[in-house]
């Protein structure tokens, strides 16, 4: 038998080999840590659907933060869970809200070491869980929304976000933000567009994080992303794009390597990917069962994520990734 004089494993021989011609790496300046912080707790609360996750009290988040940024991981992304909620959700806006007061801490704790980011909707702070304000007839009112988002903005600019990140898919979302960022001489502070971010099923143990329940049993299929459409969703990433997004994220991952990738091709920004709480928990269940090894599969997934297209991996898995990849 004859083989051909081109043998592609020898570059697998070893370790080592591999390492040279690996395509694609997965370092710790690629991840982005969410974080939660609640008002009016004593000591850290575990969230059950979340293994290994906690909403955190301020005096535990400036820990975690500290010891992030020690671990080399560049950004935080900031969710808050306030002591009240009503109609509107002004706490979000409030100066002395949760994600506010929390975010002058660790602008004190951690400077410049750390790109603090600040998720920015109102479904945490709303008593009926959606993502904007109700209109008459118990929709959600876009442009009533925009107005508050603004506020909501200026709120977190002024505490010393780095980064605010609109997550509430509301048509002309970024474009609201910019102007008002823009006119309240904050120029510097950046914006990641939730562009992409579809109505997934992958949600669940994250809006336990939050406190977050849909009234009357509703959903947000009107204003996130249908999962069957990716040419429209590139359409979303452009409109934000156009608008003067920073970066732009496609949330979740791994089931939309595809939106990934086509806006890889086409959208020179920074891109950003959820690898969202439904992705995490399901790992870490079929972990606990023996089936799998957590981190070994987590860590193939960013970076099938990365070889996708992103930039940046927003995952409940950075700090763990971090500590595995220091070795």
């Amino acid at each position: 038998m004859s083989f051909p004089q081109r043998r592609l494993r020898r570059l697998r021989r070893t370790p080592a080999l591999r390492r040279l011609v690996a395509e694609t790496r997965v370092t710790v300046d690629d991840l982005v840590a969410p974080l939660f912080v609640r008002e009016g707790i004593d000591e850290p609360q575990p969230i059950p659907s979340l293994p290994g996750v906690v909403q955190h009290t301020r005096d535990s988040l400036r820990k975690e933060v500290r010891e992030l940024a020690s671990l080399g991981i560049p950004a935080a992304i900031l969710f808050g869970v306030p002591a009240r909620k009503d109609a509107q959700g002004s706490a979000a806006w409030d100066p002395d809200g949760i994600v506010q007061v929390a975010l002058s801490d660790l602008r004190d704790e951690v400077g410049d070491d750390l790109v603090l980011i600040t998720d920015l909707c109102l479904d945490e702070y709303t008593d009926h869980g959606h993502c904007g304000v109700l209109d008459g007839a118990g929709r959600v009112d876009n442009d009533a929304t925009l107005e508050l988002y603004a506020e909501v903005a200026l709120a977190q600019a002024g505490a010393g976000a780095d980064i605010v990140a609109p997550s509430g898919m509301m048509d002309g979302q970024v474009a609201a933000i910019r102007d008002a960022l823009d006119d309240g001489g904050h120029h510097e502070v950046a914006i990641l567009a939730y562009a992409a971010k579809f109505a997934s099923a992958l949600y669940g143990p994250f809006r336990d994080a939050v406190d977050v329940t849909i009234a009357d049993g509703g959903d947000r299929r009107g204003y996130q992303q249908d999962p069957a459409n990716a040419r429209e969703a590139m359409e979303e990433i452009r409109l934000d794009v156009l608008e003067g997004a920073d970066i732009v994220m496609v949330k979740p991952a791994m089931v939309y390597l595809d939106v990934i990738c086509r806006a890889r091709a086409e959208i020179d920004l920074p891109i950003a990917a959820y690898h969202v709480s439904g992705e995490y928990s399901m790992i870490r269940a079929a972990a606990a069962n023996g089936w799998i090894d957590a981190t070994a599969v987590a860590l193939e997934q960013l970076v099938a994520i990365r070889r996708a297209g992103a930039d940046l991996v927003l995952t409940y898995f950075a700090r763990e990734i971090a500590e595995e990849l220091a070795g």
